[in-house]
C-alpha cells in the first residue's frame, strides 16, 4: 500500500482493501489470505465480517486506515491474526487469547467432544468432578463447564498469566463461579484430600523439540513454547501424565489427552508399563489423524489421594 495511494482515506473503500490486503498477503505467502484480510479489516473497523461485505463502498477514515496498515504490518512478519485481534472462537466461544497462551485449535474440540460422549453415557445422581491441566486460555475446561451444566470444575496451569486469561475467559462467559482456577505444576498442586476426579483432560505439549523449528513461523515465532515442547520424543508431558494422574482418578476414572498423530504406539507402551489402566482408546480428529487417547483406569485400583 503506497503512501501516495494512502494519502487520502477517501481512496481506500472497505471492497478496494480487502482485495489489495488480500493480494498483498497472498504474495508472501501468508496462509487463508482473504479471511485474514477480513478479520483484520473487521477489528480495526469494530464490524462483523458480514458488514463488510454490507459496507464495502465504504471508504475508510484516515485514523482508520493507519491503524489497518499497522495490523497487516503484523501480520506480514507472521504474527497470528489471534494475536493481533486479542481473541479467537472456540466451541461458539470468543476468548481472548495473548502470547502467553497457546491458540485455540478445532481438532482440540474432538478432545471436548470425547469428554461430554464419556460423560453422557453415565447416569450419576452426583456431579461429575472433572480436572483440566495446563489449561492456557481456558477454552477445554470452558467449553466442558458450558455443557456440563452440573459438573464441579477444576483446572490450573504452570503459568500464572495464563491461569489470568482463563479466569478472565471464564467471567466474560459467565462461567466464573462453575471452575476453580489455581496455579501450579500438572499434579504437583495436588496435596489435598477432597474429591476424586471423574475425567482428568489435557492438552500437554506434544511436539518433539526438534521439530518446534520446522513449524509455520506464527507458531515457532509467537505461540509459547512451553505449551509447544514436548521434550526429545514429544513424550515428556505425556508421559508424566499417564504416570502421575491415576492417583487422582476415581476407579473406572478416566484420563483424556490430545496427541500427535503418530504417537499411537508409543502412548500404549507408556499406559502398559504404568499398569494401572485398561487399555487405550484413539480417536481421530476431522482430518482423519489420530488426535484424542482416551485412557480408563482399572476399577480394582483405589483412587489415593495424599
Amino acid at each position: 500500500m503506497r503512501n501516495s495511494a494512502a494519502s487520502s482515506g477517501d481512496d481506500w473503500t472497505i471492497i478496494k482493501l480487502l482485495g489489495w490486503t488480500t493480494s498483498y498477503f497472498a504474495s508472501r505467502a501468508i496462509e487463508s489470505p482473504r479471511a485474514g484480510a477480513e478479520i483484520l479489516l473487521a477489528h480495526t473497523l469494530n464490524l462483523q465480517r458480514v458488514d463488510l461485505y454490507l459496507r464495502y463502498d465504504q471508504p475508510l477514515m484516515q485514523t482508520e486506515l493507519e491503524r489497518y496498515k499497522a495490523l497487516i504490518r503484523r501480520r506480514v512478519r507472521r504474527e497470528p491474526v489471534a494475536y493481533i485481534t486479542g481473541c479467537r472462537e472456540f466451541w461458539s466461544m470468543n476468548l481472548t487469547v495473548s502470547g502467553d497462551v497457546l491458540i485455540p485449535r478445532p481438532e482440540t474440540e474432538c478432545l471436548v467432544e470425547q469428554v461430554l460422549a464419556e460423560l453422557s453415557t453415565e447416569d450419576n445422581a452426583e456431579p461429575s468432578h472433572i480436572l483440566e491441566l495446563g489449561t492456557g486460555s481456558g477454552a477445554i475446561i470452558l467449553a466442558l463447564a458450558s455443557s456440563l451444566r452440573r459438573s464441579v470444575c477444576f483446572a490450573s496451569d504452570v503459568s500464572e498469566r495464563s491461569v489470568q486469561v482463563a479466569r478472565e475467559n471464564a467471567r466474560r462467559h459467565g462461567l466464573d463461579g462453575r471452575i476453580h482456577f489455581f496455579c501450579g505444576d500438572w499434579t504437583r498442586p495436588l496435596r489435598f484430600k477432597g474429591p476424586s476426579f471423574d475425567v482428568i483432560v489435557s492438552n500437554p505439549p506434544y511436539i518433539p523439540t526438534g521439530q518446534i523449528k520446522t513449524l509455520e513461523p506464527e507458531i515457532h515465532l509467537y505461540e509459547p513454547l512451553r505449551a509447544l515442547d514436548g521434550g526429545d520424543d514429544g513424550l515428556v508431558s505425556v508421559r508424566r501424565l499417564i504416570t502421575q494422574v491415576h492417583r487422582f482418578l476415581r476407579p473406572g476414572g478416566r484420563l483424556l489427552l490430545e496427541i500427535g498423530h503418530d504417537q499411537q504406539e508409543a502412548i500404549r507402551q507408556i499406559a502398559a508399563t504404568a499398569r494401572q489402566y485398561e487399555d487405550p482408546l484413539f480417536t481421530k480428529d476431522y482430518a482423519g489423524y489420530n488426535r484424542v487417547v482416551k485412557i480408563r483406569k482399572k476399577a480394582s485400583e483405589p483412587c489415593t489421594i495424599r
